[in-house]
């Protein structure tokens, strides 16, 4: 095993401090979520429609996919650093975008544009998996994951809060706050860990089919698009469950929403302290497990008529849970196919994982209207968590076959 590059913080002649990857990470889970809380009264500030408004989170996720299909080339070429420098540069200038937003349209062009800030999230993996050995990646990508689910815990709830103090606006000023004072951290501290090739970026990218061909990759991409899928259509339809069918005031539904970052937070624990006993393969099944159960679960209660916000929110610990575990071991087993692609494979399976998000979160918004209830919601979440289980029983089938059973 090769020595792990030695860090000194602030020092940008070395690989970044493990704080700065962990922050990069959070910054881009924050944007996605902060100002969710604060949906049903954007939807009155604007003068719009709940299915409108709710598309801030739908095309946002759209545009973040499809910003990990380049941003990981772009990243293998010409480097991590000038990359996250530069996404984290246009989401500050979108996030004061948003802000001026004079109608809704306005303000969803900009809310796309804040999408750069994906950058942060798909490169502090591709840095990771540069850093370390793929039999210590699964777990570092653990712990970075563990800290960044601090912040979509209390990100909701400090988002409600907000709302209600100073209106949906503070969530935007806080997200510009926060962004240039994490951009001037890592022109400090943000050394570059990509191992350059000189390769062009036409090169870069006809390595796809590389990655596209390969069983383990499609594998652990869907594995991990599966399992999260219940996650995104959870972002996309829970502000209405809660405010329509619980009617919560924003600062109770904030605190609620984020009772799945407690369940990814012991997730990311497990995956940091076990996926090297147990292997990436056994931790994704596990999670799978985790999720889909705690999903049907809450489902069968409602169905029997015993739903509650408390169960209903409660029981989403559980599919933080499962994600917790899947993600770590499912993203670190697909950039492990090709180490000097790791930045091209974080933005693959990363766009796969956040495009198919993006269509679960367009369709909970769809489907739920005045006459439907937390019923259809559980029930496109469970679907997908069922899909994340088979999905990864399918690989291990393959893998034992081939005698790669980890």
């Amino acid at each position: 095993m090769s020595p792990e590059p030695r860090v000194r913080y602030l020092d940008r002649a070395t690989p970044p401090h493990i704080s700065t990857l962990i922050l990069l990470a959070g910054l881009s889970a924050l944007a996605m979520n902060i100002f969710l809380p604060s949906l049903p009264g954007m939807v009155a500030y604007f003068k719009t429609e709940y299915r409108l408004i709710q598309l801030s989170v739908a095309l946002y996720l759209g545009v973040n996919a499809a910003l990990q299909l380049l941003m990981g080339p772009i990243s293998d070429r010409w480097g991590r650093r000038p990359v996250i420098l530069w996404g984290l540069g246009l989401f500050l200038v979108a996030t004061l975008g948003c802000l001026a937003a004079p109608n809704v349209y306005v303000f969803l062009t900009f809310r796309m544009v804040q999408a750069s800030v994906v950058v942060a999230m798909v490169l502090s993996r591709a840095i990771v998996r540069d850093m370390v050995p793929q039999d210590r990646a699964a777990s570092m990508i653990g712990y970075v994951t563990m800290g960044m689910a601090v912040v979509p815990m209390i990100g909701p709830a400090f988002g409600g809060l907000l709302d209600e103090v100073f209106g949906w606006q503070a969530n935007f000023w806080a997200l510009f706050l926060l962004g240039a004072a994490l951009f001037a951290l890592c022109w400090r501290d943000l050394g570059e860990t990509a191992p350059l090739t000189g390769r062009t970026l036409l090169q870069q990218f006809r390595d796809y089919p590389a990655l596209l061909t390969s069983r383990r990759f499609w594998g652990y991409a869907a594995a991990a698009g599966l399992s999260s899928g219940s996650f995104f259509a959870y972002l996309g339809g829970a502000p209405y469950v809660g405010d329509q069918v619980f009617g919560l005031p924003p600062s109770t539904l904030g605190l609620l929403f984020g009772a799945p970052a407690i369940g990814y937070f012991l997730g990311n624990f497990a995956s940091g302290r076990y996926s090297m006993r147990f292997g990436v393969n056994r931790m994704v099944l596990w999670g799978a497990l985790f999720n889909a159960g705690g999903i049907g679960l809450n489902l069968a209660l409602f169905q029997l008529g015993h739903g509650s916000p408390l169960t209903f929110f409660g029981l989403m610990t559980f599919m933080g849970l499962g994600n917790g575990m899947v993600i770590p071991n499912a993203t670190a087993g697909a950039l492990s196919i090709r180490p000097d692609l790791a930045g091209t494979a974080s933005g693959l399976s990363g766009a796969l994982m956040i495009g198919l998000g993006a269509a679960l979160s367009a369709l909970a918004g769809m489907l739920l209207t005045p006459g439907s209830g937390a019923v259809t919601l559980l029930s496109i979440m469970f679907a997908t968590g069922l899909a994340a289980v088979l999905t990864i029983l399918l690989v291990i089938r393959r893998e034992r076959r081939l005698g790669l059973a980890q």
